[in-house]
């Protein structure tokens, strides 16, 4: 590897390259439109576009594209070479400022939730120059937003630079209050992403890893993570192998790649980058995935993004790790050395927990999704119920606050660890509750319900938006106050007491707090049927709109995209399921059954008793009249998916409560019989080979 501060970025058209490359007056225009929204004209795009073209096609890229991120959860592009024709039947290099600005690729084939007809094919990609081009196998890539001919959203970063927008607006509102002028005001996000790796070989061996992403059949191995010996061990060979050029490659393209270790699971893994500006962070994440599974071929390995991709062990998720920042670098959800008068602090802190109390259904419905359901409630995730985790000291201070009484502020405790050679250090304030969907963190909130393989665009445009909702009602209170201080001291009370239910440092998974949640009022959707309904309520649809973020049509749109595709994900999983159980484990049983009764054939013909071999046959032969049995009543439930002309809520509540809970018990029966069937004769690889043979 080269010097790493000079191989970082070198495949980004970044700040630096711009400096060096743009004229003074482009590039102080450019600086403009990224750092205030100000428009860019035609000649300055032009000078870009060619400077953009020089960089790229020195490094060796022949191509350009658009890169948009529609509603299939992934990211799209169409590439265009920068040859154009030259009077002596040769070739010159062009790229056109109007080409940097706007695409058209053909929109007839992504999912647009009824925005546009069939018939209507033609869609618009326009530059966020807010997110740095970079070079991607040899095409440089532009980041881009996707809409429709009527300009509507057709993907997923345009809502999100609305709600960054939207929140930047009312931030600032907030910040005045307090004698704060700023010129902008961001989200920043921090996105964790967690993932498998297992060998390529034995991946190409399960059908149901290759259609669906997670194993729809497979018995427990013998050891697990119950030895909790997997989690920061050491990383093996092969796997670090690929980690060191996954890191090389996200360096190149200015992907702050910085920490990698070993998860709770056999095969799992974690990356994390060094925070970011909200839509940059969530473009490398989507970079980030694609690239992992690009350079795991490279190494005969395959790399697993799917939330449960092995039953019984740690699934996936991605941990979105929300903050405020202002163009100057203060973190607003830093707390300072007396959070106990940092009235500017509270106040925000105040907001984040009204936000998610009256907006719990929207946080759920932004992670929700077929594979997640799958994940939610075990094993390090989240349960679906939506709660605040605060930490003992903020949560002591808005207690003194709500009571009126004094905070007794308790001086700051070290760590002792009672070796003479280790110094003692200050203990966090707050702990980290694997079990809390949104906890506070020190300085930042980290929205843990996230899906490994999802996008994090709409949990963190929710998370703007109904941030940037309860700034502009505190705003409005405090902007008509004839005494600032004592009204937002009363706002502050009130709004702890209002909101309180919503806080809860205890462990999510007990049981008990099923139940005591119930007594608070607080939302319970545990699937996906049960949630995404709840989109279209009255108070969501008034707030998106209320802020821009997202139109009623756009928002149905989104509803739908996504119940249609929750219901072809089950029909899919239970197709992949069927086909691996006729066509493949029964013959595997049925030969297992002729080997043992030929063996109690043999050996009645020369009088050796055979009491194991019929004991196992008649367990066999019991377990595969129940496959049979159980492979008829998915083909029923299956038979009953209906993906065209249908109410979707409905096809969607049919998906969760009949065809799931057939193939859950399908599962069992399988799972059972692979443990006995012989190994030789089972087709698929066992759970043991998978998570242990890297």
């Amino acid at each position: 590897m080269t010097n790493l501060p000079e191989l970082f970025g070198c495949m980004a058209f970044n700040e630096s390259v711009m400096r060096e490359r743009l004229p003074k007056g482009a590039y102080s225009t450019l600086k403009n439109a990224i750092e205030k929204g100000g428009r860019m004209d035609l000649t300055t795009a032009n000078i870009v576009a060619n400077a953009m073209k020089d960089w790229a096609t020195e490094k060796g890229a022949t191509h350009y594209t658009h890169w948009f991120q529609p509603l299939t959860g992934i990211t799209a592009e169409k590439h265009d070479s920068f040859i154009a024709p030259c009077g002596d039947g040769g070739v010159i290099m062009e790229f056109s400022g109007k080409e940097l600005i706007k695409g058209e690729p053909d929109a007839s084939s992504f999912p647009s939730g009824g925005l546009r007809a069939t018939f209507e094919a033609r869609g618009y990609t326009a530059w966020d120059p807010t997110s740095y081009a970079f070079i991607k196998d040899g095409v440089l890539c532009i980041p881009t937003a996707f809409c429709s001919y009527g300009g509507e959203a057709l993907d997923t970063k345009t809502p999100l630079l609305r709600s960054m927008e939207a929140l930047n607006l009312q931030a600032k509102r907030i910040l005045k209050l307090f004698g704060t002028e700023c010129e902008r005001v961001s989200a920043t996000a921090g996105l964790e992403q967690e993932y498998f790796i297992v060998d390529r070989n034995t991946y190409n061996q399960r059908k149901d890893l290759i259609y669906t992403g997670r194993t729809l059949l497979g018995a427990r191995p013998p050891k697990g993570q119950e030895m909790d010996d997997h989690y920061f061990g050491s990383i093996k060979i092969r796997v670090s192998s690929f980690m060191k050029e996954l890191n090389e490659e996200l360096w190149k393209l200015g992907v702050l790649a910085k920490t990698e270790h070993n998860e709770a699971a056999p095969a799992q893994h974690e990356l994390a980058p060094i925070f970011s500006t909200a839509n940059i962070a969530i473009d490398h994440n989507q970079l980030t995935m694609e690239i992992m599974r690009k350079v795991a071929k490279r190494h005969d390995l395959t790399c697993l993004l799917h939330e449960k991709p092995f039953e019984g062990v740690n699934g996936s998720g991605k941990h979105n790790n929300w903050a405020l920042s202002t163009d100057d670098g203060v973190n607003l959800l830093e707390p300072g050395d007396t959070p106990e008068e940092n009235a500017q602090f509270l106040l925000i802190i105040c907001a984040v927990l009204k936000a998610v109390d009256d907006y719990q259904d929207l946080l759920r419905i932004s992670v929700a999704s077929c594979g997640n359901d799958h994940r939610l409630g075990g094993d390090e995730a989240p349960p679906a119920i939506v709660s605040v985790y605060l930490g003992d000291e903020l949560q002591a201070i808005l207690d003194s606050i709500k009571s009126g009484t004094v905070y007794d502020r308790a001086e700051k405790k070290s760590l002792t660890v009672g070796v003479d050679v280790l110094p003692p250090f200050p203990r966090d304030t707050t702990d980290r509750n694997r079990t809390s969907p949104f906890a506070f963190t020190g300085n930042k909130f980290e929205f843990r319900m996230l899906g490994s393989s999802m996008s994090a665009s709409a949990s963190t445009t929710f998370i703007n938006t109904i941030v940037a909702e309860t700034f502009r009602q505190f705003a409005d209170r405090l902007e008509k106050a004839e005494d600032f201080t004592s009204e937002l001291n009363t706002l502050i009370r009130e709004t702890i007491t209002e909101h309180e239910r919503i806080i809860f440092n205890g462990n999510g998974y007990d049981e008990s707090w099923t139940k005591e949640a119930a007594k608070r009022g607080l939302s319970n959707y545990p699937s996906t049927a049960d949630c995404l309904p709840h989109l279209m309520d009255e108070k969501n649809v008034r707030l998106f709109e209320r802020h821009g973020v997202y139109s009623e049509t756009e928002l149905r749109a989104r509803r739908d995209i996504l119940l249609e595709s929750y219901c072809k994900q089950i029909n899919i999983e239970a197709q992949v399921m069927l086909e691996m159980i006729h066509r493949d484990i029964v013959p595997a049983v049925i030969s297992f059954e002729k080997t043992l009764a030929d063996t109690i054939n043999a050996k009645a013909q020369i009088k050796i008793e055979s009491k194991a071999e019929t004991k196992l046959l008649g367990s066999v032969s019991g377990l595969l009249e129940q496959l049979y049995d159980n492979c008829q009543a998915l083909e029923e439930a299956a038979a009953g998916v209906k993906l065209k002309n249908c109410d979707l809520q409905s096809m969607a509540v049919y998906c969760h409560e009949s065809v799931i809970p057939a193939m859950n018990a399908l599962r069992v029966v399988a799972d059972k019989l692979e443990c006995l069937v012989s190994k030789d004769l089972w087709p698929y690889p066992s759970y043991g080979r998978l998570l242990y043979r890297v």
